[in-house]
């Protein structure tokens, strides 16, 4: 069986454009705006999002106040599909870093799609199979990077998800990125950073 191709340029792309186009042909488009929250970790996964444009921060919140950004997802992401799969709680917060357009399928219209599609399910399988393994690396960085390294390592996602190669060997990010968001991205604190 051959395997589901993803998009390179972005790991969070669940579905071909084409399973896409049809799951999210009759979603309802909503603008959220820079810092307004999608939806918060323990909300109750009534449907899930696709990204048309902007910047969202996935990210989980510890109860001392503390932020680990765990993905910054752009154009063509699908968010909340965890809650799709399992019937259980959003697990994460997700925030709008800029102005977004976001497209929103209920429940009942994923499962009834599911059902339509049933090959939607292995594709959705890499894409959490990715997700795991990009945990497991970023669960080693922590433990074995130095403080430095674990900086240097969310700069280079960073550059690997929304660079733009201008020359020389130079990748420019054009997202504005503060000490506190990197920290978050490397689980450390942003005087650290």
């Amino acid at each position: 069986m051959a395997k589901p191709a993803l998009p390179p340029d972005n790991l969070f792309s669940a579905l071909p454009g084409d399973l896409s186009r049809r799951l999210f042909a009759e979603a309802r488009v909503q603008t959220v705006r820079a810092d307004q929250v999608v939806f918060i970790a323990g909300d109750a996964g009534d449907g899930c999002y696709r990204m048309e444009d902007g910047l969202l921060k996935v990210s989980v919140i510890t109860p001392g106040g503390a932020e680990r950004i765990l993905a910054i997802l752009g154009p063509g992401s699908i968010v909340g599909e965890l809650s799709m799969i399992d019937g259980s709680a959003r697990s994460a917060s997700v925030t709008a870093l800029r102005e977004s357009k976001v497209s929103f399928v209920s429940r009942s219209a994923f499962e009834a799609f599911g059902r339509q599609h049933p090959e939607m399910y292995q594709h959705l399988m890499v894409l959490l199979a990715r997700r795991l393994r990009d945990t497991n690396s970023a669960l080693a960085a922590t433990s074995f990077l130095s403080v430095k390294g674990r900086v240097a390592r969310a700069l280079l996602s960073l550059a690997e998800a929304f660079g733009h190669d201008v020359g020389n060997g130079r990748i420019l990010v054009r997202q504005k990125v503060t000490q506190s968001d990197l920290g978050a991205m490397a689980g450390i604190a942003r005087e650290n950073v």
